[in-house]
């Protein structure tokens, strides 16, 4: 499946940034450009989500091949990747199985383990909005009434677009991932993957707890670990400064 992507820069090193569920390869467009990367940065939309294709499926092996074809398509011999959340799984899943196209990792907020979910809330409010709305304030109103957090409804409402008709629809695949949900929340296994790994966790964030880290150094045994301070799961909206630093010292751009 070739993926939606926007490529900032050109040449050698690559950079493939892979986004969070329910979000798109826009969410780390302003990191990318403060990086101010040499070689080239790929925003890349997973499958169901953004610009890219939809599939009847949404598993982490196939994520991950979508990924190496993407690479393929580029001519990109192996990248360094940075995957936050459900990316960051996907991010994973390639450096076990494609070790030779992963120069690097980073892994923003998410451990390998299974997780016991959390968006079943917002899945349902998502397929239960009335898009006949006219005006967007209209479809926020409506999210507000399960999801209280205006900041959560605005990276929602990313996801909304309209047709050649100016009708409102989801660029994500809703009934997919809704169906899908308790493989994005599986686990990620595979042979342990031996080269530089950098796990960032938002101090505020239950999403890496210290029980992990046995598995996560089992899985990646030259990772370092990272504590974004004044952070949640969202560590690069919340503390861009810190986590602008942490990637430069990692890849080398301090």
């Amino acid at each position: 499946m070739l993926l939606h992507f926007e490529r900032l820069g050109s040449g050698e090193p690559a950079y493939v940034f892979l986004h969070g569920f329910l979000g798109s390869g826009d969410n780390w467009r302003t990191i990318a450009k403060s990086l101010s990367l040499s070689g080239s940065a790929y925003l890349v939309d997973a499958r169901n989500h953004g610009r890219s294709p939809h599939a009847p499926t949404h598993r982490y092996p196939e994520l991950a091949q979508d990924l190496i074809e993407l690479l393929d398509a580029e001519n990109i011999p192996s990248a360094h990747l940075l995957g936050h959340s459900m990316g960051g799984k996907v991010g994973m899943y390639a450096a076990m199985h494609f070790p030779d196209r992963v120069k690097s990792l980073v892994v923003v907020d998410i451990a390998p383990r299974a997780y016991s979910g959390g968006h079943e809330v917002i899945l349902q409010a998502l397929s239960q909005v009335d898009l006949r709305a006219a005006r967007r304030e209209e479809i926020e109103a409506q999210l507000a009434k399960f999801i209280p957090d205006a900041g959560v409804r605005l990276f929602l409402l990313k996801n909304l677009a309209r047709d050649e008709k100016g009708n409102f629809f989801w660029r994500l695949n809703l009934p997919v991932l809704i169906q899908e949900y308790p493989h994005v929340i599986a686990a990620v296994e595979g042979p342990s993957y031996l080269g530089p790994v950098l796990f960032l966790r938002g101090e505020l964030s239950p999403y890496i707890k210290a029980s992990d880290i046995e598995e996560m150094t089992k899985l990646f045994p030259n990772a370092s670990i990272e504590t974004i301070p004044n952070a949640g799961h969202w560590v690069h909206v919340d503390n861009p400064s810190a986590t602008l630093a942490a990637l430069r010292r990692f890849w080398g751009y301090s």
